[in-house]
């Protein structure tokens, strides 16, 4: 029988040794890398984290729109960008689409138009819109800018309202599909402090996104 001699048994012994040696090498090697890369992905998430949650929390939001209040200008299921920040550098414009906390129930959210601006004396007259502020001439609204005649040919039945004067920080708000909105003829004037922001863009909804949107109210 062979039996390994001395000088074998510590050749055996170094090579096992140094073939540790290499493993360990490379295993720290790749740890050391892999904690490279999670170490590299956590700052890449925190730093997107830092710029997506303020834009979204401050600037900008996204809504659903669920009713028919403000039809043909937004439909049912529309997806709409809402823009959080220019109603802190100005003041709303008469024309502008909002999103706003319903005032008779803050935790749901509506989308009208803005018709009234504050000060402003608002008298709605067989379905035409007049303002005006003290002293003046009542002045018709040109809505043909945002809804087409073909449209308000077709409103029957529109209340009359009016006339009545806005505070320094109320606005009068309708749907654009005006005989199926519930808006400032029913519930009164929209105050400042409820307005949310204004629509930016209309993009293409999504359905697995709509689940996690927030909705906006555009109900009668």
């Amino acid at each position: 029988m062979y039996r390994p001699l001395k000088n074998d048994r510590k050749s055996c012994s170094f090579f096992i040794l140094a073939l540790k040696t290499v493993l360990l090498y490379y295993i720290n090697m790749e740890l050391k890398e892999f904690v490279i890369f999670l170490l590299d992905s956590l700052k890449i998430l925190l730093i997107a984290l830092a710029i997506v949650i303020p834009v979204r929390m401050l600037l900008f939001q996204p809504f659903v729109v669920k009713g028919d209040s403000m039809e043909p200008s937004y439909h049912s299921g529309d997806y709409l960008i809402i823009d959080e920040l220019s109603y802190r550098l100005r003041d709303p414009q008469r024309g502008e689409v909002i999103v706003f906390k319903y005032p008779l129930n803050p935790s749901y959210r509506y989308i009208k138009r803005i018709i009234a601006l504050p000060g402003e004396t608002v008298e709605l007259k067989n379905g035409e819109v007049f303002v005006s502020r003290a002293g003046a001439e009542p002045t018709k609204i040109d809505e043909n800018l945002y809804i087409s005649q073909e449209t308000r040919d077709k409103w029957k039945n529109m209340l009359e309202y009016g006339p009545v004067t806005l505070k320094s920080d109320e606005y009068f708000v309708m749907g654009d599909n005006r005989n199926y909105s519930s808006d400032s003829r029913k519930w009164g004037l929209l105050p400042m402090k409820d307005i949310t922001g204004r629509v930016l863009l209309r993009v293409s909804p999504f359905e697995v996104l709509m689940n996690t949107m927030n909705s906006v109210n555009a109900t009668n």
